[in-house]
């Protein structure tokens, strides 16, 4: 896997790119409803651009792919979260503070 700090524009390994629309969540301010959606169970496929809140198990979505190393913020439950890579391969979101 290649490390997004080191990464540069010339570097070959650019992220995908999504257009995210608006899932109608509204626990958040209308601006920002696009980033967030609500996790619908076990049935329900996680994106290579987002990732579930621990805390709230509300699904972050961004608009570009989620690697090791990013942080993102939840703004429901205003929880600061690293993304890291599980043992099974995939991405998870931990809680910093």
């Amino acid at each position: 896997m290649v490390d997004p700090l080191e990464s540069s524009d010339d570097d070959p390994v650019q992220r995908r790119r999504f257009l995210l629309e608006d899932t109608g969540f509204d626990e958040v301010p209308a601006r920002y409803r696009r980033f967030y959606r609500k996790w619908r169970g076990a049935g329900d496929q996680l994106a290579p651009n987002e990732a579930i809140c621990p805390v709230c198990k509300v699904v972050i979505r961004s608009s570009r792919e989620l690697w090791p190393g990013d942080r993102l913020y939840c703004m429901p439950c205003m929880s600061r979260l690293v993304v890291v890579e599980a043992t099974d391969g995939r991405l998870e979101a931990h809680v910093s503070y």
